[in-house]
């Protein structure tokens, strides 16, 4: 049951349903979500892919996760590392094939995502900003997906940018919090190649940016007043509170935290994008 168990942890089941709802969403923001069908091989199709993407992820930082994460499966022992990448590929493989239900753009999007995301774990994640680039392109890319899915892009389109600029500050926080192991294992990151005050900078920059433009769809009558008030109170306002924390105290368990918290702030994010 433990082995189920570190298996089912390698695919970091929250950022699962993220990432379902987030194509879901992409999906449903554009006026129908017909072709059902379509939709929902698109939703799964991208959960396999995003599942893909943990474990070989798990399975290039197993070094790393012995210094900052020790209790995950693979330095656990809970799952052997040569285990953890065969899954990861039986994954992506899934995914791929998921996607050849849906139409030949899918197909590309799902092949050069899966790639992409493979690229980013063995080798992008180590570089400055080429990773985190990579993630928060992927990333927004779900919702453009969820749209495609339906033939229908424009809405989907909108929820990426903002998804793109989140994703991306998200994970140049997650750079400072891991420079203890990722300097261990002489890994260059933004914060590690320039600093944390600079790698704050980039963050705050890109999340500024992203607040100003969430006003940008109920200004231009894409979504309602509903959308509005939700994302200013559940979203900016939160992004407010993370630039002003991230700054009072840029220790990694403070920046943990709150990489936490924004992870669980995209439900209010894609809420408001549903209401609306």
């Amino acid at each position: 049951m433990k082995k189920i168990d570190g298996y089912i942890q390698l695919t970091r089941p929250v950022n699962l349903l993220i990432a379902f709802v987030s194509i879901f969403t992409g999906g449903f923001i554009t006026g129908s979500i017909q072709p059902l069908a379509k939709l929902i091989f698109a939703c799964l199709s991208g959960t396999f892919i995003a599942a893909g993407a943990n474990a070989v992820n798990d399975f290039y930082d197993l070094d790393i996760d012995c210094i900052n994460r020790p209790n995950r499966p693979l330095p656990s022992g809970r799952v052997p590392p040569t285990h953890a990448h065969v899954f990861s590929i039986v994954l992506f493989v899934m995914g791929i094939v998921l996607s050849v239900m849906i139409h030949t753009a899918g197909v590309i999007i799902a092949t050069s995502s899966s790639v992409l995301l493979y690229l980013y774990s063995f080798r992008l994640k180590r570089t400055v900003l080429w990773g985190n680039v990579t993630v928060a392109a992927v990333s927004g890319m779900a919702f453009v997906y969820g749209g495609m899915a339906v033939g229908r892009v424009r809405e989907a389109i909108v929820v990426g940018v903002f998804a793109f600029f989140y994703h991306g500050a998200r994970e140049i926080i997650k750079d400072v919090e891991d420079m203890e192991g990722d300097q261990a294992q002489g890994i260059s990151t933004l914060p590690i190649r320039y600093g944390v005050r600079r790698a704050l900078i980039w963050v705050t920059i890109a999340l500024i940016i992203l607040i100003g433009l969430t006003f940008i769809p109920y200004v231009l009558g894409i979504f309602s007043v509903y959308y509005l008030v939700i994302v200013i109170v559940g979203v900016d306002l939160f992004l407010v509170y993370v630039l002003m924390s991230m700054w009072r105290n840029p220790e990694a368990r403070n920046l943990g935290r709150l990489a936490v918290w924004m992870k669980a702030d995209m439900l209010m994010g894609l809420l408001a994008v549903y209401l609306g």
